[in-house]
C-alpha cells in the first residue's frame, strides 16, 4: 500500500479553529448599494480628487471617532457631521472617519469587524455585514466616508462604498499594502513612519502608482491573481514621529522631498497621534497653527485629519462595567462641541487663502 503524506503533522500546528467566512459577493447581495448611494461616493471620490490634482481649492477634512465600536453612536455622529459639511461645503471637503480595523503594538480590540460584540467573541461575519451596513447608512445621507485598510482581505467587502482610504503608519512599509492601494478605487492616504520619516510614504506612493500582480480573494471569495494599473490619486499624510511635523519648517521638508521624487508637493496633516503627542485636546491647538499656515496662503496643505466622537476622552473596555455613551473606546477624542469651532475656523482659512489668491 502506498503511504499517504500526514501533512497535519506539519501544518496548521498552532491553529486552534476554522470557520467559514461570507463571500464579498454574497454580502452585497444581501447588503447592496442603491444607484443614489453609489452616485453619492462617485461625487465624493471626484471632490476629493479634484482637491489632490489642485482643479478646487477646499481643504480635505477627514474627521470623526478614532474607531467606531457603536451602531447607533456612530450614525448620531454623522448626522451631527452632516450639518457641518453642508454648511461647510463651500469651503471644505468633509470625510467621516469610519475606521473599523485598529493596527495594535501588542493586542487589544481588534475594531468593530474583528469583534463587534467588544467581548472576544470574534463574530468576524456579523462584523463585515455590520460595518457594510453602517456604510449604507452613512453615505445615503450624502456623506462620504473613510476607512483605513488594514486587512488585506476586508476592502472586498466594503470598498466600493469608500471615498477615502488610508495606510496607516505600521503599514506603509509593507509591500502588500502598497499593492493594495494600487489597486484601490479611491484616493489613498500614506502616513509617515511611526519614526516620523517621510520617505517610507514617498516610497508607497511612487510604488502604489505602478501597476502591480498579486494574489488575493475575488468577490466570489476565490484565490486569484490581480493585475492592478496603479492609483495616481495617493498622498501623504503627515502624523509626526519622535516629534511633531506640522510646523511650516516640516511641510517645506516633506514638500522638498515629495518634489525630488516627481510627486505632488502635498501633504495632509493628522492634528492627532504623535502631532499632538496623544493629547486629544491639542488638537485643537495644533489644528489652529495648521490653519493659520493655511490662511497665510499654503495651498500645499490639501488636508486635516482629527479625531472627535460625541463626547471627549477615552474609556477602557472592562468586564461587566458599562460603557460611557459616545466615548472613545480605543484612542480619546475632542468632542463635537470642541470640534465644531475646529471645523469653523478651517473653514475661515480657506477663505482667507482663497481671497489671497484671488487679489
Amino acid at each position: 500500500m502506498p503511504h499517504t503524506p500526514d501533512h497535519i503533522r506539519t501544518d496548521d500546528t498552532r491553529i486552534s479553529a476554522i470557520r467559514p467566512l461570507i463571500s464579498p459577493a454574497l454580502l452585497q447581495e444581501q447588503l447592496p448599494a442603491s444607484e443614489a448611494v453609489l452616485a453619492n461616493v462617485e461625487r465624493a471620490r471626484s471632490a476629493l480628487c479634484e482637491v489632490l490634482h489642485a482643479r478646487d481649492d477646499r481643504l480635505i477634512v477627514v474627521v470623526g471617532p478614532c474607531s467606531i465600536h457603536d451602531r447607533d453612536q456612530a450614525i448620531a455622529y454623522a448626522q451631527w457631521l452632516k450639518g457641518r459639511a453642508d454648511a461647510h461645503a463651500d469651503d471644505l471637503v468633509v470625510v467621516m472617519r469610519t475606521y473599523f480595523e485598529k493596527p495594535r503594538t501588542t493586542v487589544g480590540w481588534k475594531g468593530y469587524i474583528n469583534d463587534p460584540h467588544l467581548d472576544g467573541s470574534f463574530s468576524i461575519n456579523e462584523g463585515l455585514a455590520l460595518a457594510r451596513s453602517l456604510l449604507l447608512e452613512i453615505v445615503a445621507m450624502g456623506l462620504a466616508v473613510g476607512t483605513e485598510f488594514l486587512d488585506l482581505l476586508s476592502p472586498q467587502f466594503i470598498s466600493d462604498l469608500v471615498g477615502w482610504g488610508a495606510i496607516g503608519a505600521r503599514t506603509t512599509e509593507s509591500q502588500s499594502h502598497r499593492q493594495l492601494a494600487s489597486g484601490l478605487s479611491c484616493p489613498v492616504g500614506f502616513k509617515n513612519g511611526t519614526d516620523g520619516g517621510v520617505k517610507v510614504a514617498s516610497d508607497a506612493i511612487l510604488a502604489a502608482q505602478s501597476p502591480h500582480a498579486f494574489m488575493g480573494m475575488t468577490k466570489w471569495g476565490q484565490a486569484a491573481i490581480f493585475e492592478t494599473l496603479g492609483n495616481d490619486n495617493c498622498h501623504v499624510i503627515l502624523r509626526g514621529g519622535k516629534q511633531a511635523n506640522y510646523a511650516s519648517t516640516d511641510i517645506d521638508a516633506a514638500c522638498a522631498l515629495l518634489k525630488a521624487c516627481g510627486l505632488r508637493e502635498q501633504v495632509m496633516v493628522d492634528v492627532s497621534h504623535a502631532n499632538s503627542s496623544k493629547q486629544h485636546l491639542r488638537q485643537i491647538a495644533v489644528a489652529a497653527e495648521v490653519a493659520g499656515q493655511i490662511a497665510a496662503g499654503d495651498r500645499r496643505i490639501t488636508g486635516v485629519m482629527i479625531e472627535s466622537h460625541l463626547h471627549e476622552g477615552r474609556q477602557d473596555l472592562l468586564p461587566g462595567v458599562a460603557l460611557l455613551h459616545g466615548v472613545s473606546v480605543t484612542d480619546a477624542c475632542i468632542s463635537i462641541a470642541q470640534t465644531e469651532p475646529v471645523l469653523e475656523g478651517l473653514a475661515q482659512a480657506v477663505r482667507t487663502r482663497r481671497l489671497r489668491s484671488n487679489r
